[in-house]
């Protein structure tokens, strides 16, 4: 007998084989007819889950601001602010600039490496926060990059 078969008495099910007896579970199939989540439901756990992010990156970011100093502040806002400073300067969809601007792995990339690599310079750090918590907040909003 299968262990899951004796924690699991009604999912187990024996099955006949040409030598003895095999134990297959039986689980619920997806149908058409199965109760199916509401349309835009991922899309809204989606833009909740980045707004937690963009919440948790705000703070962080404030935290490293307080603790380093004016440096660290002003680099946070103008990276915060650097997509709007972008098309100030008149970057438009769909060029590579600004696609760069607004994709989430480079400032991703600015901090993790600035986390394991040996530069030792708070400002950058925060500016990749700051950069990330206003792609987090865009996300969170149901903003794209290219639109």
């Amino acid at each position: 007998m299968v262990a899951g078969a004796v924690l699991f008495p009604v999912l187990a099910t024996p099955f006949p084989v040409s030598r003895g007896m095999c134990w297959i579970t039986t689980l619920p199939l997806v149908t058409s007819d199965s109760p199916q989540a509401p349309p835009g439901a991922a899309e809204r756990a989606r833009g909740i889950a980045w707004g937690a992010l963009a919440l948790f990156l705000a703070a962080f970011a404030i935290f490293e601001s307080q603790k380093y100093g004016l440096p660290t502040t002003l680099a946070m806002l103008v990276f915060l602010a650097l997509p709007d400073l972008a098309r100030l300067v008149g970057v438009r969809p769909p060029g590579l600039l600004y696609g760069a601007v607004h994709r989430v792995w480079i400032p991703l990339a600015i901090v993790v490496g600035y986390s394991v690599g040996p530069l030792v310079w708070p400002p950058l750090f925060t500016a990749g926060l700051g950069w990330l918590t206003r792609l987090a907040v865009e996300r969170a909003l149901g903003r794209r990059p290219g639109g």
